[in-house]
C-alpha cells in the first residue's frame, strides 16, 4: 500500500466501489447488496489506523502552531506524535518534504512580514519570534523573502507566504514494500562514533565525514575481525533516544574485547527490518522514506523510542545489498 500527503479514498473491485463515509458496498447490476463482509471490515479497521496517524502529526503541528512566537520545545512536539524526537524530525521531513526547522523558519518569517506590513518595529519582531540580534533576523528574514525586514512596509514588495501544514493520507496500490518483524533482545556493538545535533538536519556533514574517516583512515580492517554476532555486517546506528545524548555509530557485532574501539548495547525491541539494494546513499534514502510515508501509516505500529539501525552487508557503493532496523512497538501498547 502507499500514503501519500493528500486524502481521497477511492477502491473499486469486483465490479464495487464502496460508499466512503459509510464503508458500504454499492453493488452495480446483478450483483445482491451486503450490509458488510469481510473485506469492507478490514478496509474500515485501516482507515481507523490511517486517521489516528494522521491525528497524532496534526496535533504536533498545531501545537508547532500554536508556539510559533514562543519557545518550540520538540520533545513535546514529538511527544504528539507518539514518537521520539528523532523519529519525528525525520518523519516530517520525509512527508512534508523540508526539514521541520526549516518549516518553522518560514512559518514564523510569513507571520514576521504580515507583523512588519502592520507597522511592528522590526526590533520587536525579532523579539517576538525568538531572535535575540537583528543580524540573525535580517539573515532569516532574507533567507525566505529575498528582501531586509525594513523593506517590508515599502509599497510594491513581494514577499513570500508558507501557509501551515497539515497532513491527509491517499492510499492506492504500489509497489510491495517487503518486511519482517523479529523480536530481539540486546546486543553489544563495537566501533566508533560522533555525536549529533538535535535538530537532525545539522547532522547532514557529520555523518558523511565518519563514513569518509571510516574508509580512508585503515579503520574498517581492524573493526571487521571483531565481528561475531548479529546482526552480520557493517551496523551505522542513530543512537538518538529521548533520554541519552545524541550519537552516529559506525560499528559491528561484538562481544569481544573492544580494545581501541567503544562499545555500546542496544537495548531489545521490537524490529521492523526491512532489505534493500541499489546505489547509495539514493536507495537507502529512498527505502527510510518509503517505511514513513507507506508502511507506517496503515501497519498498526508507531516508532519506539530506540536507535535505528543499518546494515551493511557489501562493500560497493555503486550496488549496496542492506537492511534498515526501525524499532517498532503496536500503537495500542503506548496508549
Amino acid at each position: 500500500m502507499h500514503a501519500s500527503i493528500f486524502f481521497h479514498l477511492f477502491e473499486t473491485m469486483h465490479g464495487m466501489c464502496y460508499d466512503i463515509e459509510n464503508r458500504n458496498p454499492l453493488f452495480f447490476g446483478a450483483f445482491p447488496q451486503r450490509k458488510s463482509d469481510g473485506v469492507s471490515a478490514i478496509l474500515k479497521n485501516k482507515e481507523l489506523i490511517e486517521m489516528d496517524w494522521v491525528k497524532q502529526l496534526n496535533q504536533a503541528l498545531a501545537y508547532i502552531e500554536a508556539n510559533l512566537e514562543g519557545e518550540i520545545h520538540l520533545e513535546r512536539a514529538a511527544q504528539l506524535a507518539c514518537c521520539s524526537t528523532y523519529h519525528f524530525q525525520r518523519m516530517f521531513t520525509y512527508l512534508a518534504g523540508i526539514p521541520l526547522s526549516e518549516y518553522i523558519r518560514r512559518r514564523r518569517m510569513t507571520k514576521a512580514a504580515l507583523d512588519l506590513q502592520n507597522g511592528a518595529k522590526v526590533l520587536d519582531v525579532a523579539l517576538k519570534y525568538g531572535y535575540d540580534s537583528p543580524t540573525a533576523f535580517n539573515r532569516a528574514f532574507r533567507g525566505i523573502h529575498g528582501v531586509a525586514p525594513s523593506s517590508a512596509k515599502e509599497p510594491g514588495v513581494q514577499l513570500c507566504s508558507f501557509q501551515p501544514i497539515s497532513f491527509v493520507i491517499t492510499i492506492k496500490g504500489e509497489v510491495a514494500l517487503n518486511y519482517r518483524i523479529e523480536h530481539k533482545e540486546a546486543f553489544r556493538i563495537v566501533g566508533i562514533h560522533a555525536p549529533m545535533e538535535k535538530e537532525i538536519e545539522r547532522n547532514f556533514q557529520t555523518v558523511p565525514k565518519l563514513w569518509e574517516e571510516i574508509a580512508s583512515g585503515g579503520i574498517l580492517p581492524k573493526l571487521l575481525p571483531l565481528m561475531n554476532g548479529q546482526p552480520s555486517g557493517v551496523l551505522g546506528v542513530c543512537a538518538c533516544g529521548e533520554k541519552e545524548d545524541w550519537r552516529y555509530w559506525i560499528a559491528v557485532a561484538s562481544d569481544a574485547p573492544s580494545g581501541e574501539f567503544d562499545a555500546y548495547t542496544i537495548p531489545a525491541f521490537t524490529w521492523a527490518i526491512f532489505p534493500g539494494s541499489g546505489p547509495m546513499p539514493g536507495a537507502i534514502q529512498e527505502l527510510e522514506k518509503r517505511i514513513a510515508t507507506e508502511w507506517l501509516p496503515t501497519s498498526g505500529y508507531e516508532f519506539a523510542d530506540g536507535p535505528d539501525v543499518e546494515v551493511y552487508f557489501t562493500p560497493d557503493p555503486k550496488q549496496a545489498t542492506f537492511e534498515v532496523w526501525v524499532p517498532v512497538c503496536k500503537r495500542t501498547e503506548t496508549k
